[in-house]
């Protein structure tokens, strides 16, 4: 029996050096650069490199979602900003995070590893703040694609009883209902993640052709058949609907739309070691999916807005997504309405789908670095589905008990779930900010055939910029309001969840997380 099928592999029991790179590539299919990689990681390849570019293309694609995120979420953009607010942040967000998106893509083609954001933390950071740093980062990650799962299972069944209510009136919108369809939507998207798991990189591809075709199907008919709107009005009106001290200030709240549209371009780096050629491929994936998507969305988004009529019975449509309003105005028939909706439905279950891909990765690779409980069980790898079956099997659970709180306050809900924003944000801005520490005081980077050369530094200095105004407004609610139901309490969600980390870092991980740089054969 050869080396490989000898070894015990559980992610860090191993060296990666003990296996031979031709052994490698000949079973996990990677090329020899992926085994070169995985070796100076100090990682063995226990994934299969099943994804090629247009799978992880459609991958990320699918995950980011602009125009069917900007249609979803256009209410809190449109209360906070109007129309030429929602116009101009878009496309300030669109220039600002293709920044950050191509920080990431460098740290990626430097170090392509499931871990991302907390992986590059753990090499980048200043030496005595390596471990801590990338501690509470992984767990703000885990946080932030663990809820994600929920967000996309709990659109997609909102966006049906959206749809009931459309095509029946009579139909009384139960939070509960809301709630079993949220978990048909997660078990759906659960089997897709384990038993049929070989087959994900042929359904992202199919699922590139609905995000692509469905932009069109849906782009025509409000071409054709909606109402114009006054370009004066929609270029030059903001709206200051949350009641803010400023116009101003409530078009930066409504920064968040746009921001949401734009985020999780990160999410192929979480798939890199099933990915072929990975320290080529990411920077590529993650350039194509920002300038697509944004442009895509973009277009999509003054489509919307020009063929919205009248916003304020749209704001107020029964069925609690503008959009769908908009599309049966357009049409003028519940059935072209029902069928353009259903788009954004599947996409929703699609973006799910991805979604819980890459939050069991995430878990996975932070569980095999010993930084949640039971590492040891998340880090397992059963030979039978090459998947992390149990990282999978949790990130299913905890995304159904997310749904149970919809039962007692959808405000409640949504609230934690835009916890994984503000989440994403910082695990964005921590090491971005590391890299661009490591520049100012000249010290090395690793080697990469993406490497940004001078910009570097100017790129990474924007984006922080940039990053922190995000995370800022992430934790503002969507109007000036003292009824604490309406009140946006992410901000003591995020300081709960990193409190319960330190908690658990002082009591357990101190002794056995040492962070993923100790691994590395070669680190800077």
């Amino acid at each position: 029996m050869d080396k490989l099928h000898e070894t015990k592999v559980t992610g860090r029991d191993v060296h990666a050096s003990e296996v031979g790179s031709d052994e490698m590539v000949t079973e996990k299919r990677g090329s020899s650069r992926d085994a070169e990689d995985m070796r100076r990681l100090g990682r063995v390849q226990e994934l299969k490199r099943n994804f090629g570019f247009l799978s992880i293309f459609g991958f990320a694609m699918i995950l980011m979602s602009s125009w069917q995120v900007l249609l979803s979420t256009s209410a809190f953009g449109l209360l906070n900003g109007g129309t030429a607010g929602l116009i101009y942040m878009y496309i300030i967000v669109v220039v600002l995070f293709f920044m950050v998106n191509i920080s990431m893509a460098e740290m990626a083609s430097m170090a392509p590893t499931a871990g991302g954001q907390y992986h590059w933390i753990s090499e980048f950071a200043p030496r005595s703040q390596q471990k801590i740093l990338s501690y509470f980062i992984g767990w703000l990650c885990t946080l932030g694609w663990q809820s994600g799962v929920a967000i996309g299972s709990f659109l997609a069944a909102t966006q049906v009883q959206g749809l009931i209510v459309l095509n029946n009136p009579d139909y009384v919108f139960e939070r509960w209902h809301g709630t079993l369809l949220t978990i048909a939507m997660v078990l759906f998207v659960f089997v897709f993640n384990t038993f049929l798991a070989k087959h994900l990189p042929l359904v992202e591809g199919l699922v590139l052709c609905l995000h692509l075709g469905g932009f069109v199907a849906i782009l025509v008919p409000l071409w054709v058949l909606g109402p114009r709107g006054n370009s004066e009005q929609i270029w030059t009106e903001f709206s200051n609907g949350g009641g803010w001290p400023s116009t101003g200030l409530s078009t930066l709240v409504g920064l968040i739309t746009p921001i949401t549209a734009f985020l999780g371009a990160d999410a192929a780096v979480h798939m890199a070691e099933e990915l072929r050629d990975a320290s080529r491929t990411l920077p590529k994936v993650m350039m194509w999916t920002s300038g697509v998507n944004g442009a895509l969305g973009f277009i999509m988004l003054v489509t919307f807005i020009y063929t919205i009529g009248d916003l304020e019975s749209v704001l107020a449509t029964p069925t609690g997504f503008p959009y769908i309003q908009v599309f049966y105005n357009a049409t003028g028939s519940k059935g072209g309405a029902t069928a353009m909706t259903m788009i954004l439905v599947l996409s929703s279950v699609a973006n799910a789908m991805t979604n819980m891909a890459t939050a069991s990765r995430q878990l996975w690779a932070f569980a095999r670095d010993g930084g949640v409980p039971f590492h040891t069980t998340f880090a397992k790898v059963p030979a039978r589905f090459e998947v992390p079956m149990n990282a999978i099997l949790f990130t299913a659970a905890f995304s159904i008990l997310f749904s149970l709180v919809n039962i007692g306050s959808t405000v409640a809900f949504n609230q934690i779930l835009s916890l994984g924003l503000g989440s994403l944000l910082a695990s964005y801005f921590i090491s971005i900010f590391c890299v661009a520490l490591r520049r100012i005081r000249g010290q090395p980077l690793l080697p990469c055939s993406f490497n940004l050369g001078r910009l570097g530094l100017p790129i990474n200095l924007a984006s922080l910029a940039f990053l922190a105004v995000g995370f800022v407004m992430s934790f503002f609610p969507a109007a000036v309001d003292p009824v604490p139901q309406s009140m946006n309490w992410s901000s003591l969600c995020f300081s709960s969840v990193l409190i319960i980390g330190g908690i658990y870092y002082a009591i357990f991980a101190r002794h056995h997380y040492v962070g993923p740089v100790e691994y590395t054969t070669k680190s800077v």
